[in-house]
């Protein structure tokens, strides 16, 4: 094994150990708010600043294209079709149905915050935005494209979009090239945040959670959560084992699939809890359907923890003040 992966699994059996412990004489409805600040981050009100003409307009393309459902072979799926941004960026299904009603074999996360993440999909074969953009659109379980000069193709002979493409690319040669459509939808996403009532407890205003959230709050810090669900994403930002403590049974091998490196067996991206209590099916491939039931696994598989109903529904509690705003795209 890696030694930062042995690492993690020593911090967080010592964290179980401790927990074990202290847990019991803890007074969770107490929550200390500096501790707190130094494991979560509030959303910043930006990631990109689209003040400029040109940046306003990729913005505005970006927008277009993400519902554009001539962006698949068969004219009926857009990026909308399994990220819907009127119901927190998910379609609620375990598995999201593709060209010729093909199934996927893993769970499509929210697109919601989605800028913030460390790289994207499960197994982080994307680096960024961009280039998660470019994956469906060219996936033959997705949207089909037989390859990028079909895609070009398709675009042109739309209206609208050569104008479109200048003016979101000014200095480009060519404007509408697979590249730019990529990144004008990258740019659209990265304006889609949904700050929460916890946003505003992170920035100090102390009232904005309950005494139950809080409570649900405490516990998320003291039996271990916070070990991988942390900063501004609250998840997102690593990647660790499916059963690190107690082993978890799954033929998804996770980022193996990309590294073809044995430690990297079972090791998945950390998914975001922001807007949670919205966006399950839970886990990579959809299989848990209930968010408390999701907790208690978690606490098992990966803090090793046999938590109490009553933790889980302070946790749960605490989840729900993750639940944001969307954004008006009107105004985008």
């Amino acid at each position: 094994m890696k030694s930062t992966h042995l690492l993690f699994v020593i911090i967080i059996l010592g964290s179980c150990t401790k927990n074990k412990i202290d847990r019991s004489v803890q007074d969770f409805a107490k929550v200390d708010f500096e501790e707190v600040r130094t494991y979560f981050q509030p959303l910043p009100e930006r990631l990109v600043d689209i003040s400029s003409p040109a940046m306003s307009s990729r913005a505005k393309l970006g927008k277009k294209l993400y519902f554009e459902t001539q962006l698949s072979i068969a004219g009926d799926i857009s990026c909308n079709s399994c990220h819907l941004l009127d119901n927190y960026g998910v379609d609620n299904e375990p598995t999201s149905p593709g060209h010729l009603k093909q199934l996927g074999d893993r769970n499509s996360p929210s697109v919601y915050n989605s800028g913030l993440h460390m790289a994207q999909f499960w197994d982080g074969r994307a680096k960024d935005l961009k280039e998660q953009a470019m994956g469906p659109v060219l996936n033959p379980v997705e949207m089909a494209m037989p390859d990028e000069t079909v895609v070009i193709q398709r675009l042109k002979s739309i209206d609208n979009y050569a104008d479109m493409f200048k003016a979101a690319f000014p200095k480009a040669r060519e404007a509408i090239t697979f590249n730019n459509m990529a990144e004008a939808i990258a740019i659209f996403e990265m304006n889609l945040l949904t700050p929460s009532r916890f946003d505003q407890y992170l920035k100090g205003k102390r009232d904005a959670l309950s005494d139950d959230e809080k409570e649900g709050l405490r516990l998320f810090v003291e039996v271990g959560c916070v070990s991988c669900h942390d900063g501004v994403g609250i998840g997102g930002g690593s990647y660790q084992m499916l059963g690190a403590v107690v082993p978890y049974e799954s033929k998804d091998l996770g980022r193996f699939a990309v590294t073809k490196e044995e430690d990297d067996k079972f090791f998945f991206k950390v998914p975001s809890l922001r807007n949670v209590v919205k966006t399950g099916p839970y886990f990579h491939d959809g299989s848990i359907v209930d968010l408390k039931k999701a907790i208690s696994l978690m606490g098992l598989h990966q803090l090793g923890t046999d938590l109490k109903e009553s933790e889980i529904e302070a946790i749960y509690s605490f989840l729900s003040s993750l639940t944001g705003k969307i954004p008006d795209i009107n105004k985008i």
